[in-house]
């Protein structure tokens, strides 16, 4: 049976034992699709952590789950496996993720028994976002649920940022917090994340807390460039620095090289070469907004995008 969201939602919306995710967002690039997922009524933080622990031990799809608050983020290979489902093991997870290009959508076949199968079905059908949703099984009780849902396809455009304030006024995370919702409230993408990391204490150039920022959003393909071109300029307008930069990556999996560079980042005093040939070799893009040596730290908070917890902490 196939349902559109608004067709599910008036067929099952007054069934009091249902309870609708509240957004659900899936990005690719290369081979990867990164799954963000507010869970019920963006209130169910049990439900997230419920799944963010069964999903990656069921399916050898998932190679990423973390939970942020009542949000699921999961990061899949695209492919197909079988579950071997069991009640209060191994109870539900990813069966099979495809990409269709030529018609922008993903397709993501999620299983699972008892709440688990509701969850798969139902509950994800009704979150804003979803193109619609083929129920294969509808779950319920202590049977299977299982089911196809259909998203759009979203770009992952993370934009990392440094030095914007002066000795005197301002706040880097704050300004470009503020310039990341803006943006969400004008229309040109979901804003998702925002991580500061940490750099170099010692650092002679720096302000007072030595940090960089970046912020994450999912994109509609043909926004790309609308929404990095309207951050440059928002940026260039409101930072109160001369050695503003941004750098600004596309890509899902964060590579090996920019992991290691965020990490000497935090221990070291690196230069502007070793910022552009790893900016280069991963296929970032880095740009002076009023100079340079913004470059090396905006450079770094890319490499943190994904582990917020890790990015503050000093070394």
């Amino acid at each position: 049976m196939f349902f559109t969201r608004e067709k599910l939602l008036k067929k099952y919306g007054g069934i009091n034992w249902v309870s609708p995710y509240s957004k659900i967002i899936a990005m690719y690039s290369d081979g990867f699709i990164e799954i963000h997922e507010f869970h019920a009524r963006n209130k169910c933080i049990g439900g997230s952590a419920w799944e963010v622990y069964h999903y990656p031990r069921v399916s050898s799809l998932i190679v990423g789950a973390r939970r942020e608050g009542a949000r699921n983020i999961f990061v899949a290979k695209i492919g197909k496996t079988k579950l071997s489902l069991l009640p209060g093991i191994a109870s539900a997870g990813i069966e099979e993720v495809r990409v269709h290009e030529e018609i922008n959508e993903v397709e993501i076949t999620y299983s699972g028994l008892a709440g688990g199968g509701i969850a798969a079905t139902i509950c994800r059908g009704m979150a804003e976002g979803v193109k619609g949703i083929e129920i294969l099984k509808k779950g319920g009780g202590g049977k299977l649920g299982k089911a196809k849902l259909f998203l759009p396809i979203k770009k992952k455009v993370v934009v990392g940022v440094d030095d914007t304030d002066s000795k005197d006024e301002g706040a880097t995370w704050s300004l470009v917090n503020e310039i990341a919702f803006e943006l969400e409230t004008k229309g040109f993408g979901d804003y998702l994340k925002h991580t500061i990391t940490q750099l170099y204490p010692k650092n002679p150039y720096k302000t007072t807390n030595c940090v960089s920022v970046a912020v994450t959003f999912a994109v509609e393909c043909n926004k790309v460039d609308h929404l990095v071109n309207e951050f440059k300029k928002l940026l260039n307008d409101r930072t109160l620095s001369d050695e503003t930069a941004i750098a600004v990556f596309k890509k899902i999996v964060i590579p090996e090289s920019l992991k290691k560079y965020g990490m000497e980042a935090k221990k070291r005093m690196l230069d502007l070469d070793y910022a552009e040939r790893i900016a280069n070799c991963c296929d970032i893009e880095l740009t002076p907004i009023k100079g340079d040596m913004g470059k090396i730290g905006a450079l770094a908070s890319i490499s943190f995008e994904n582990n917020p917890d890790e990015a503050v902490k000093l070394v």
